[in-house]
């Protein structure tokens, strides 16, 4: 049996985000509808690199990198849009309603699915929903703005 379809991966992924090592926290994505809805897939693992301090005796993702996650998931689908996506960079503009209902531990799948709740040129609202195993281990509504990048940085 295998798993699902994978729809951007990796290398993908860095054409669309601008985001690098160590801070990319999205692995590919396996679902998209576009302007609608979009899936991806974090494989969690004891080598990354905030488990050194958060916490060696019992590692866990943080919850706001859960949510950090969820929102580069909801920029794939809002910068997508572009076609001038390299000269743009998204910043968060709000959180709602977070909630963090389980530890994120090495070795779980952290399935991460956002929905589109306004995307325009430049303001976007999205819910995201992050999963292990079908539990819910975080949800927000993330707002974001899509700015343009400083131009010595293009």
């Amino acid at each position: 049996m295998s798993g699902p379809m994978t729809i951007y991966d990796s290398r993908a992924i860095q054409e669309i985000l601008p985001h690098r090592y160590p801070f990319l926290l999205v692995d590919k994505i396996i679902e998209l509808e576009p302007r609608v809805r979009i899936v991806g897939v974090k494989q969690v693992t004891i080598n990354e690199h905030f488990f050194a301090g958060h916490f060696p005796e019992a590692p866990v993702m943080p919850g706001v990198l859960q949510i950090e996650a969820l929102a580069q998931v909801g920029a794939i689908l809002a910068l997508r849009e572009f076609e001038n996506r390299d000269e743009k960079i998204p910043f968060f503009s709000g959180i709602e309603n977070a909630r963090f209902r389980r530890p994120v531990v090495p070795g779980d799948t952290l399935v991460l699915e956002v929905t589109a709740l306004r995307i325009g040129s430049r303001v976007q609202k999205m819910r995201g929903v992050a999963t292990v195993d079908g539990n819910v281990t975080a949800e927000a509504e993330i707002m974001s703005v899509i700015a343009d990048r400083p131009k010595e940085n293009r």
